[in-house]
């Protein structure tokens, strides 16, 4: 039996437009930009949604070849909405066609109840061989933007984030640990990770099973 390689997207949903404030009793709370634009997403918002909206902007782009090529292995392995954070894994060999997909998406898909579309910018910051690596790096990236949003916070005089998240403890975030870089590592590819999770391919199996 041929084993199907595969590759994880780590994606960022960031959110170009600021949210709008739910109650009008009392001022909003002031938050850094950055906050700002790494938002929560709504629950509404479902892995299967999420599938559907890249397969849709994949037969946009790339015709009947790009949907044919990447309908194998196509899945949502993790989405977090308070994040705004998920992990798409597809085939190797057409890992690009799904992350250019992602690239020129420009909004969410129709949420239910949703009266209008909301606007967004897919932002791929790594790519993994497994989703070890993957779930690792998501992780690391929390972390650093914790620490990121918490010297903006200093540095605009934004007191909004110190609510949300409470004072920060000692010890508990070290820019040694987390390094200067930040979230300014760029995209990273673990092409020599190329061992899937077992998870997988028993899934693979089960799905090649019901096709027969």
């Amino acid at each position: 039996m041929v084993r199907i390689k595969h590759r994880y997207l780590l994606v960022n949903i960031l959110y170009p437009e600021p949210p709008k404030p739910q109650s009008t009793a009392r001022a909003p709370l002031q938050v850094p930009d950055l906050v700002s634009i790494h938002q929560p997403t709504s629950d509404d918002l479902t892995p299967q949604l999420l599938v559907k909206a890249i397969r849709d902007q994949i037969l946009l782009m790339y015709g009947d070849y790009g949907s044919g090529v990447t309908t194998t292995g196509l899945l949502v392995k993790y989405l977090s909405a308070a994040t705004s954070t998920a992990i798409v894994r597809c085939a190797r060999a057409n890992y690009q066609v799904v992350w250019a997909a992602l690239t020129y998406m420009t909004h969410l898909p129709r949420l239910p109840g949703g009266e209008k579309l909301q606007p967004c910018v897919m932002q791929v910051v790594r790519v993994s061989g497994t989703i070890r690596k993957a779930e690792e790096e998501v992780i690391r990236r929390g972390r650093a933007a914790i620490l990121k949003a918490r010297r903006a916070s200093r540095n605009e005089g934004a007191t909004g984030l110190d609510v949300a998240l409470g004072p920060a403890k000692e010890g508990m975030l070290s820019e040694q640990l987390l390094g200067d870089e930040g979230l300014e590592r760029g995209v990273e590819d673990d092409e020599e990770d190329d061992d899937d999770d077992d998870d997988d391919d028993e899934e693979d199996q089960e799905a090649m099973d019901e096709n027969d």
